[in-house]
Protein backbone atom coordinates (compact mmCIF):
# COMPACT_ATOMS: atom_id res chain seq x y z
CA UNK A 1 0.00 0.00 0.00
CA UNK A 2 1.21 3.50 -0.76
CA UNK A 3 2.11 5.61 1.99
CA UNK A 4 0.44 8.83 0.40
CA UNK A 5 -0.77 10.98 3.06
CA UNK A 6 -4.32 10.81 1.78
CA UNK A 7 -4.17 6.46 1.37
CA UNK A 8 -3.18 7.01 5.44
CA UNK A 9 -5.48 9.29 6.85
CA UNK A 10 -8.73 7.82 8.76
CA UNK A 11 -10.99 10.12 6.90
CA UNK A 12 -10.73 8.21 3.91
CA UNK A 13 -12.34 5.95 5.31
CA UNK A 14 -16.08 4.70 5.80
CA UNK A 15 -16.07 5.11 9.16
CA UNK A 16 -18.90 6.97 11.29
CA UNK A 17 -18.85 10.51 12.04
CA UNK A 18 -18.82 10.04 15.43
CA UNK A 19 -15.96 7.71 15.55
CA UNK A 20 -14.19 10.12 13.18
CA UNK A 21 -14.67 13.12 15.03
CA UNK A 22 -13.24 11.06 18.38
CA UNK A 23 -10.28 9.54 16.41
CA UNK A 24 -9.26 13.66 15.75
CA UNK A 25 -9.75 13.97 20.03
CA UNK A 26 -7.51 10.78 20.06
CA UNK A 27 -4.80 12.84 17.49
CA UNK A 28 -4.88 9.32 16.07
CA UNK A 29 -4.61 11.20 12.14
CA UNK A 30 -2.54 8.76 10.67
CA UNK A 31 -3.22 4.96 10.13
CA UNK A 32 -0.13 2.56 11.06
CA UNK A 33 0.80 0.03 8.62
CA UNK A 34 -1.81 -2.74 9.58
CA UNK A 35 -4.39 -0.36 10.32
CA UNK A 36 -4.36 0.89 6.73
CA UNK A 37 -3.91 -2.87 5.59
CA UNK A 38 -6.77 -4.24 7.43
CA UNK A 39 -9.62 -1.53 7.94
CA UNK A 40 -10.73 -1.13 4.44
CA UNK A 41 -11.45 -5.05 3.80
CA UNK A 42 -12.46 -5.12 7.96
CA UNK A 43 -15.16 -2.05 7.19
CA UNK A 44 -16.12 -3.89 3.59
CA UNK A 45 -17.50 -7.15 5.91
CA UNK A 46 -14.85 -9.06 4.60
CA UNK A 47 -12.79 -12.64 6.97
CA UNK A 48 -9.56 -10.57 7.24
CA UNK A 49 -6.57 -12.67 8.95
CA UNK A 50 -3.83 -10.09 9.95
CA UNK A 51 0.23 -10.60 10.88
CA UNK A 52 0.92 -8.26 13.00
CA UNK A 53 2.98 -7.92 16.36
CA UNK A 54 1.66 -5.82 19.73
CA UNK A 55 1.91 -2.43 19.60
CA UNK A 56 1.03 -2.15 16.15
CA UNK A 57 -1.91 -0.66 16.32
CA UNK A 58 -4.00 -3.71 15.60
CA UNK A 59 -6.85 -3.34 18.74
CA UNK A 60 -7.67 0.07 16.68
CA UNK A 61 -7.85 -1.97 12.99
CA UNK A 62 -10.32 -4.19 14.33
CA UNK A 63 -12.06 -2.18 17.12
CA UNK A 64 -12.96 0.45 14.37
CA UNK A 65 -14.52 -2.02 12.32
CA UNK A 66 -16.39 -3.53 15.05
CA UNK A 67 -17.63 -0.66 16.79
CA UNK A 68 -18.60 0.90 13.45
CA UNK A 69 -20.55 -2.29 12.15
CA UNK A 70 -22.70 -2.07 16.28
CA UNK A 71 -26.09 -1.47 16.63
CA UNK A 72 -26.66 0.47 19.53
CA UNK A 73 -30.49 0.01 19.86
CA UNK A 74 -29.87 -3.87 19.75
CA UNK A 75 -28.68 -4.69 23.44
CA UNK A 76 -27.76 -8.13 22.56
CA UNK A 77 -24.05 -9.40 22.67
CA UNK A 78 -23.02 -8.46 18.57
CA UNK A 79 -19.32 -8.57 18.90
CA UNK A 80 -16.89 -11.40 20.57
CA UNK A 81 -13.13 -10.04 20.96
CA UNK A 82 -10.92 -12.86 22.07
CA UNK A 83 -7.81 -12.90 23.82
CA UNK A 84 -4.84 -15.20 25.22
CA UNK A 85 -4.47 -13.31 28.11
CA UNK A 86 -6.35 -11.04 30.53
CA UNK A 87 -3.61 -8.29 30.42
CA UNK A 88 -4.19 -7.82 26.67
CA UNK A 89 -7.92 -8.73 27.43
CA UNK A 90 -8.32 -5.66 29.94
CA UNK A 91 -5.76 -3.25 27.65
CA UNK A 92 -8.34 -4.43 24.26
CA UNK A 93 -11.75 -3.05 26.74
CA UNK A 94 -9.84 0.06 27.50
CA UNK A 95 -9.00 1.00 23.78
CA UNK A 96 -12.50 -0.41 23.18
CA UNK A 97 -14.00 2.23 25.26
CA UNK A 98 -11.62 5.00 24.09
CA UNK A 99 -12.58 4.58 20.43
CA UNK A 100 -16.19 4.49 21.50
CA UNK A 101 -16.53 7.06 23.76
CA UNK A 102 -18.41 9.49 21.18
CA UNK A 103 -21.13 6.94 21.12
CA UNK A 104 -23.81 6.58 23.83
CA UNK A 105 -24.78 3.45 25.78
CA UNK A 106 -22.07 0.94 24.20
CA UNK A 107 -21.43 -1.45 27.38
CA UNK A 108 -18.51 -3.00 26.60
CA UNK A 109 -17.93 -6.28 29.08
CA UNK A 110 -14.37 -8.35 30.25
CA UNK A 111 -14.81 -11.89 31.11
CA UNK A 112 -11.45 -13.23 32.19
CA UNK A 113 -10.24 -16.10 34.44
CA UNK A 114 -8.22 -15.73 37.36
CA UNK A 115 -11.55 -13.40 38.23
CA UNK A 116 -13.99 -13.98 40.55
CA UNK A 117 -17.27 -15.03 39.18
CA UNK A 118 -19.55 -13.80 40.89
CA UNK A 119 -19.59 -10.34 39.42
CA UNK A 120 -18.71 -11.57 36.05
CA UNK A 121 -22.33 -13.45 36.04
CA UNK A 122 -24.33 -10.35 37.66
CA UNK A 123 -22.37 -7.98 34.61
CA UNK A 124 -24.17 -10.71 32.31
CA UNK A 125 -27.58 -10.45 33.82
CA UNK A 126 -27.64 -7.02 32.87
CA UNK A 127 -26.31 -7.64 29.00
CA UNK A 128 -23.34 -6.33 26.92
CA UNK A 129 -22.75 -5.15 23.17
CA UNK A 130 -18.82 -5.81 23.23
CA UNK A 131 -17.58 -8.82 25.36
CA UNK A 132 -13.95 -9.45 25.38
CA UNK A 133 -12.43 -12.32 27.44
CA UNK A 134 -9.87 -15.12 27.71
CA UNK A 135 -11.25 -18.47 26.08
CA UNK A 136 -11.24 -20.34 29.18
CA UNK A 137 -13.89 -18.12 31.26
CA UNK A 138 -15.77 -17.15 27.84
CA UNK A 139 -16.36 -21.09 27.45
CA UNK A 140 -17.44 -21.69 30.88
CA UNK A 141 -19.93 -18.65 30.50
CA UNK A 142 -21.07 -20.52 27.57
CA UNK A 143 -21.44 -23.82 28.47
CA UNK A 144 -23.15 -22.47 31.66
CA UNK A 145 -25.79 -20.67 29.35
CA UNK A 146 -24.64 -17.69 31.15
CA UNK A 147 -23.59 -16.15 27.56
CA UNK A 148 -25.47 -16.79 24.56
CA UNK A 149 -23.53 -16.20 21.69
CA UNK A 150 -26.54 -16.18 18.96
CA UNK A 151 -26.25 -12.86 18.40
CA UNK A 152 -22.78 -12.55 17.74
CA UNK A 153 -21.94 -11.16 14.08
CA UNK A 154 -18.30 -10.17 14.70
CA UNK A 155 -15.90 -12.30 16.17
CA UNK A 156 -12.18 -11.70 16.63
CA UNK A 157 -9.57 -13.54 17.64
CA UNK A 158 -6.35 -11.55 19.14
CA UNK A 159 -2.81 -13.26 19.22
CA UNK A 160 -4.58 -16.55 18.15
CA UNK A 161 -0.87 -17.81 18.23
CA UNK A 162 -0.42 -17.27 21.77
CA UNK A 163 -3.86 -18.74 22.51
CA UNK A 164 -2.77 -21.71 20.17
CA UNK A 165 0.55 -21.93 21.92
CA UNK A 166 -1.43 -22.02 25.45
CA UNK A 167 -3.62 -24.91 24.31
CA UNK A 168 -6.92 -23.39 23.80
CA UNK A 169 -7.59 -25.01 20.40
CA UNK A 170 -10.04 -27.35 21.58
CA UNK A 171 -11.79 -24.59 23.61
CA UNK A 172 -11.72 -22.07 20.36
CA UNK A 173 -13.40 -24.42 18.49
CA UNK A 174 -16.13 -25.08 21.40
CA UNK A 175 -17.09 -21.01 21.09
CA UNK A 176 -17.38 -20.55 17.33
CA UNK A 177 -19.76 -23.41 17.64
CA UNK A 178 -21.96 -21.09 19.35
CA UNK A 179 -21.59 -18.00 16.78
CA UNK A 180 -23.96 -17.78 13.75
CA UNK A 181 -21.96 -19.26 10.71
CA UNK A 182 -22.71 -15.97 8.93
CA UNK A 183 -20.86 -13.47 11.27
CA UNK A 184 -17.02 -11.65 9.88
CA UNK A 185 -14.63 -13.11 11.73
CA UNK A 186 -11.15 -11.81 12.05
CA UNK A 187 -7.54 -13.37 12.96
CA UNK A 188 -4.78 -11.64 13.86
CA UNK A 189 -1.35 -13.67 14.68
CA UNK A 190 2.01 -11.85 15.21
CA UNK A 191 2.96 -15.63 13.55
CA UNK A 192 1.66 -17.98 10.89
CA UNK A 193 2.52 -21.45 11.62
CA UNK A 194 0.69 -24.29 10.62
CA UNK A 195 -1.82 -24.52 13.49
CA UNK A 196 -2.68 -20.83 12.58
CA UNK A 197 -3.43 -21.74 8.85
CA UNK A 198 -5.92 -24.42 9.83
CA UNK A 199 -7.80 -22.61 12.47
CA UNK A 200 -8.47 -19.60 9.84
CA UNK A 201 -9.39 -22.60 7.72
CA UNK A 202 -12.05 -23.72 9.83
CA UNK A 203 -13.39 -20.38 11.08
CA UNK A 204 -13.16 -17.80 8.26
CA UNK A 205 -14.49 -17.92 4.99
CA UNK A 206 -12.38 -16.78 1.72
CA UNK A 207 -10.34 -14.45 4.13
CA UNK A 208 -8.34 -11.12 2.90
CA UNK A 209 -4.24 -11.79 4.44
CA UNK A 210 -2.28 -8.37 5.01
CA UNK A 211 0.95 -8.32 6.96
CA UNK A 212 2.27 -4.99 8.21
CA UNK A 213 6.36 -4.68 8.10
CA UNK A 214 6.16 -8.48 5.63
CA UNK A 215 9.33 -8.88 5.00
CA UNK A 216 10.02 -9.31 1.33
CA UNK A 217 13.67 -11.18 0.91
CA UNK A 218 14.16 -15.01 1.06
CA UNK A 219 14.71 -16.03 4.56
CA UNK A 220 18.83 -16.74 4.86
CA UNK A 221 20.82 -19.04 6.41
CA UNK A 222 24.21 -18.52 6.84
CA UNK A 223 25.89 -21.94 6.40
CA UNK A 224 29.32 -22.75 8.27
CA UNK A 225 31.90 -25.65 8.04
CA UNK A 226 34.20 -26.47 10.56
CA UNK A 227 37.34 -28.97 10.93
CA UNK A 228 37.74 -31.05 13.82
CA UNK A 229 40.52 -33.52 14.30
CA UNK A 230 38.64 -36.50 15.23
CA UNK A 231 35.39 -37.63 17.03
CA UNK A 232 36.53 -36.86 20.65
CA UNK A 233 36.92 -33.09 19.66
CA UNK A 234 33.24 -32.92 18.59
CA UNK A 235 31.49 -32.37 22.27
CA UNK A 236 33.79 -29.66 22.87
CA UNK A 237 33.78 -27.92 19.49
CA UNK A 238 29.82 -27.69 19.86
CA UNK A 239 29.88 -26.02 23.06
CA UNK A 240 32.72 -23.53 21.60
CA UNK A 241 29.78 -22.65 18.78
CA UNK A 242 27.13 -22.32 21.15
CA UNK A 243 29.49 -19.96 23.41
CA UNK A 244 30.28 -18.27 20.53
CA UNK A 245 26.85 -17.91 18.37
CA UNK A 246 24.54 -17.67 21.93
CA UNK A 247 21.70 -18.88 20.25
CA UNK A 248 18.27 -19.00 22.65
CA UNK A 249 17.09 -22.00 20.83
CA UNK A 250 19.54 -24.88 18.90
CA UNK A 251 19.12 -28.71 17.17
CA UNK A 252 22.55 -30.72 17.07
CA UNK A 253 21.76 -33.42 14.66
CA UNK A 254 23.97 -37.14 15.27
CA UNK A 255 24.07 -39.60 13.17
CA UNK A 256 23.89 -42.35 16.41
CA UNK A 257 21.86 -42.80 20.00
CA UNK A 258 25.20 -42.86 21.03
CA UNK A 259 26.60 -39.57 20.28
CA UNK A 260 22.97 -38.30 20.66
CA UNK A 261 23.49 -39.32 24.96
CA UNK A 262 26.97 -38.40 24.68
CA UNK A 263 26.53 -35.08 23.25
CA UNK A 264 24.02 -34.03 25.41
CA UNK A 265 25.94 -35.14 29.00
CA UNK A 266 28.97 -33.39 27.63
CA UNK A 267 26.76 -30.11 27.11
CA UNK A 268 24.44 -30.17 30.29
CA UNK A 269 28.29 -30.58 32.36
CA UNK A 270 29.29 -27.42 30.63
CA UNK A 271 26.49 -25.48 31.86
CA UNK A 272 23.97 -26.01 28.54
CA UNK A 273 20.14 -27.29 29.81
CA UNK A 274 20.23 -29.98 26.83
CA UNK A 275 18.20 -32.51 26.52
CA UNK A 276 18.80 -35.78 24.25
CA UNK A 277 16.42 -37.21 21.51
CA UNK A 278 16.39 -40.88 20.38
CA UNK A 279 13.97 -43.98 19.36
CA UNK A 280 15.13 -45.32 22.27
CA UNK A 281 12.94 -43.20 24.45
CA UNK A 282 9.54 -44.01 26.22
CA UNK A 283 6.84 -41.95 24.93
CA UNK A 284 6.23 -39.87 28.22
CA UNK A 285 9.87 -39.20 27.99
CA UNK A 286 9.93 -38.31 24.57
CA UNK A 287 7.14 -35.96 24.95
CA UNK A 288 8.60 -34.20 27.76
CA UNK A 289 11.83 -33.34 26.12
CA UNK A 290 9.66 -31.84 23.23
CA UNK A 291 7.50 -30.04 25.22
CA UNK A 292 10.44 -28.65 27.14
CA UNK A 293 12.49 -27.66 24.12
CA UNK A 294 9.25 -26.10 22.10
CA UNK A 295 8.70 -24.12 24.89
CA UNK A 296 11.98 -22.64 25.34
CA UNK A 297 12.55 -24.00 28.83
CA UNK A 298 15.34 -25.60 27.41
CA UNK A 299 17.74 -24.71 25.05
CA UNK A 300 19.43 -27.18 23.37
CA UNK A 301 18.00 -30.22 21.59
CA UNK A 302 20.59 -33.32 20.54
CA UNK A 303 18.55 -35.26 18.31
CA UNK A 304 18.86 -38.23 15.87
CA UNK A 305 16.91 -37.28 12.23
CA UNK A 306 14.24 -40.25 13.01
CA UNK A 307 13.56 -38.77 16.42
CA UNK A 308 13.47 -35.18 14.56
CA UNK A 309 10.17 -35.78 12.21
CA UNK A 310 7.85 -34.11 13.08
CA UNK A 311 9.82 -32.19 15.08
CA UNK A 312 7.98 -28.18 14.73
CA UNK A 313 9.80 -25.24 16.03
CA UNK A 314 9.12 -21.99 14.48
CA UNK A 315 12.02 -20.17 16.25
CA UNK A 316 15.49 -22.07 15.61
CA UNK A 317 18.32 -20.05 15.69
CA UNK A 318 21.00 -22.25 14.77
CA UNK A 319 21.43 -26.40 13.75
CA UNK A 320 24.46 -28.01 14.26
CA UNK A 321 25.62 -31.37 12.16
CA UNK A 322 27.92 -33.12 15.03
CA UNK A 323 28.70 -35.41 12.02
CA UNK A 324 27.81 -34.25 8.27
CA UNK A 325 24.50 -36.41 7.28
CA UNK A 326 24.93 -39.24 5.65
CA UNK A 327 23.31 -37.98 2.53
CA UNK A 328 23.16 -34.69 0.96
CA UNK A 329 19.15 -34.69 1.14
CA UNK A 330 19.03 -35.11 4.70
CA UNK A 331 21.83 -32.49 5.13
CA UNK A 332 19.46 -29.82 3.66
CA UNK A 333 16.54 -30.68 5.09
CA UNK A 334 18.54 -30.31 8.73
CA UNK A 335 19.61 -27.35 7.50
CA UNK A 336 15.99 -26.07 6.57
CA UNK A 337 14.80 -26.06 10.32
CA UNK A 338 16.44 -22.91 10.97
CA UNK A 339 15.81 -19.61 9.25
CA UNK A 340 12.01 -19.95 8.97
CA UNK A 341 9.38 -17.48 8.47
CA UNK A 342 11.46 -14.49 6.98
CA UNK A 343 14.03 -15.22 10.13
CA UNK A 344 18.00 -15.46 9.41
CA UNK A 345 19.38 -18.65 10.70
CA UNK A 346 23.19 -20.20 11.12
CA UNK A 347 24.25 -23.81 10.43
CA UNK A 348 27.12 -24.73 11.39
CA UNK A 349 28.59 -28.53 10.50
CA UNK A 350 31.53 -30.29 11.93
CA UNK A 351 34.07 -32.10 9.26
CA UNK A 352 36.91 -34.47 9.65
CA UNK A 353 39.42 -35.54 6.72
CA UNK A 354 37.62 -38.66 7.05
CA UNK A 355 34.59 -36.84 5.57
CA UNK A 356 36.40 -35.97 2.23
CA UNK A 357 33.93 -37.77 0.29
CA UNK A 358 30.77 -36.34 1.73
CA UNK A 359 31.86 -33.12 1.04
CA UNK A 360 32.30 -33.52 -2.54
CA UNK A 361 28.65 -35.00 -2.88
CA UNK A 362 27.41 -31.99 -0.72
CA UNK A 363 29.35 -29.62 -3.21
CA UNK A 364 27.74 -31.45 -6.26
CA UNK A 365 24.50 -31.39 -4.74
CA UNK A 366 24.89 -27.61 -3.48
CA UNK A 367 26.97 -27.02 -6.81
CA UNK A 368 29.25 -24.79 -5.07
CA UNK A 369 32.42 -25.53 -3.64
CA UNK A 370 32.60 -25.14 0.44
CA UNK A 371 35.24 -23.51 2.49
CA UNK A 372 35.94 -25.58 5.82
CA UNK A 373 37.57 -23.11 8.10
CA UNK A 374 38.71 -23.74 11.79
CA UNK A 375 36.89 -23.51 14.85
CA UNK A 376 36.38 -19.83 16.59
CA UNK A 377 38.91 -19.22 19.05
CA UNK A 378 38.12 -19.80 22.63
CA UNK A 379 36.87 -16.55 24.60
CA UNK A 380 36.50 -16.04 28.22
CA UNK A 381 32.66 -16.02 28.03
CA UNK A 382 30.36 -15.64 30.67
CA UNK A 383 28.35 -19.40 31.71
CA UNK A 384 25.50 -20.32 29.28
CA UNK A 385 22.39 -18.16 29.67
CA UNK A 386 19.62 -19.82 31.24
CA UNK A 387 16.76 -20.47 28.89
CA UNK A 388 13.83 -17.62 29.32
CA UNK A 389 11.09 -20.34 30.22
CA UNK A 390 10.73 -22.97 33.10
CA UNK A 391 8.65 -26.05 32.24
CA UNK A 392 5.88 -27.13 35.09
CA UNK A 393 4.71 -30.57 34.76
CA UNK A 394 0.99 -31.16 36.31
CA UNK A 395 0.03 -34.62 37.27
CA UNK A 396 -3.60 -33.99 35.82
CA UNK A 397 -4.33 -34.37 32.37
CA UNK A 398 -7.36 -34.79 30.01
CA UNK A 399 -7.88 -37.88 31.60
CA UNK A 400 -9.04 -35.51 34.97
CA UNK A 401 -10.70 -33.08 32.05
CA UNK A 402 -8.09 -30.37 33.31
CA UNK A 403 -8.09 -27.81 30.33
CA UNK A 404 -6.10 -24.99 29.64
CA UNK A 405 -8.46 -22.55 31.32
CA UNK A 406 -8.39 -24.51 34.62
CA UNK A 407 -4.51 -24.06 34.58
CA UNK A 408 -4.36 -20.17 33.65
CA UNK A 409 -6.94 -19.59 36.62
CA UNK A 410 -5.26 -21.16 38.86
CA UNK A 411 -2.27 -19.35 38.01
CA UNK A 412 -2.87 -16.07 38.18
CA UNK A 413 -5.94 -16.12 40.53
CA UNK A 414 -5.27 -13.96 43.80
CA UNK A 415 -1.66 -13.50 45.29
CA UNK A 416 -1.13 -15.39 41.44
CA UNK A 417 1.09 -14.55 38.08
CA UNK A 418 0.56 -12.36 35.16
CA UNK A 419 -1.20 -13.94 32.53
CA UNK A 420 1.44 -12.99 30.17
CA UNK A 421 4.12 -14.57 31.92
CA UNK A 422 2.34 -18.08 31.15
CA UNK A 423 3.56 -19.35 27.46
CA UNK A 424 2.64 -22.63 26.14
CA UNK A 425 0.34 -24.73 27.77
CA UNK A 426 0.41 -28.43 26.49
CA UNK A 427 -2.54 -31.46 28.03
CA UNK A 428 -1.72 -34.73 27.75
CA UNK A 429 -3.85 -38.09 29.13
CA UNK A 430 -2.40 -38.24 32.58
CA UNK A 431 0.22 -34.98 32.50
CA UNK A 432 -0.23 -31.17 31.93
CA UNK A 433 2.67 -28.98 30.87
CA UNK A 434 3.05 -25.25 31.52
CA UNK A 435 5.62 -23.31 30.54
CA UNK A 436 6.31 -20.05 32.73
CA UNK A 437 8.49 -17.31 32.13
CA UNK A 438 12.00 -17.85 34.86
CA UNK A 439 11.92 -14.98 36.92
CA UNK A 440 7.66 -16.29 37.76
CA UNK A 441 8.74 -19.66 38.06
CA UNK A 442 8.53 -20.11 41.72
CA UNK A 443 5.69 -18.24 42.58
CA UNK A 444 4.40 -20.57 39.83
CA UNK A 445 5.04 -24.03 41.36
CA UNK A 446 4.11 -22.28 44.71
CA UNK A 447 0.70 -21.15 43.61
CA UNK A 448 -0.31 -24.44 41.73
CA UNK A 449 1.08 -26.78 44.82
CA UNK A 450 -0.71 -25.05 47.10
CA UNK A 451 -3.76 -24.30 45.50
CA UNK A 452 -6.83 -26.52 43.73
CA UNK A 453 -6.85 -26.84 40.31
CA UNK A 454 -10.76 -27.90 39.22
CA UNK A 455 -11.10 -28.42 42.89
CA UNK A 456 -8.38 -30.84 43.76
CA UNK A 457 -4.95 -30.63 44.63
CA UNK A 458 -2.24 -31.92 42.00
CA UNK A 459 1.59 -32.66 42.10
CA UNK A 460 3.76 -30.14 40.56
CA UNK A 461 7.64 -30.02 40.03
CA UNK A 462 9.70 -28.28 37.58
CA UNK A 463 11.24 -30.50 34.84
CA UNK A 464 13.84 -30.50 31.84
CA UNK A 465 16.12 -28.30 33.97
Amino acid sequence: MSSDDSVLSFDTLPLAPALLSNLVDLGYTKMTDIQALALPPVLEGQDVIGKAKTGSGKTAAFGLGVLNKLEVGRFRVQALVLCPTRELADQVARELRKLARAIHNIKILTLCGGMPMGPQIGSLEHGAHIVVGTPGRIEDHVRKQRLNLSDVNMLVLDEADRMLDMGFQETLDAIVKEIPEDRQTLLFSATFPSAIESLAARVQKNPVMVEAGAAHSESSIKQHFYHVDNNEERPQAVARLLAHFSPVSTVVFCNTKRETDEAAEYLREEGYTALALHGDMEQKDRDRTLVCFSNKSASVLVATDVAARGLDIEELDMVINYHLARDSEIHVHRVGRTGRAGKSGIAASLVSEKESTKIKRLEQSLGRSLEIVELPAEKDSAPPKKPPMVTLQIDGGKKHKVRPGDIVGALTGEGGIPGDKIGKIQIFQFNSYVAVTRDQSRQALAKISKGKLKGRTYRVRVVGV
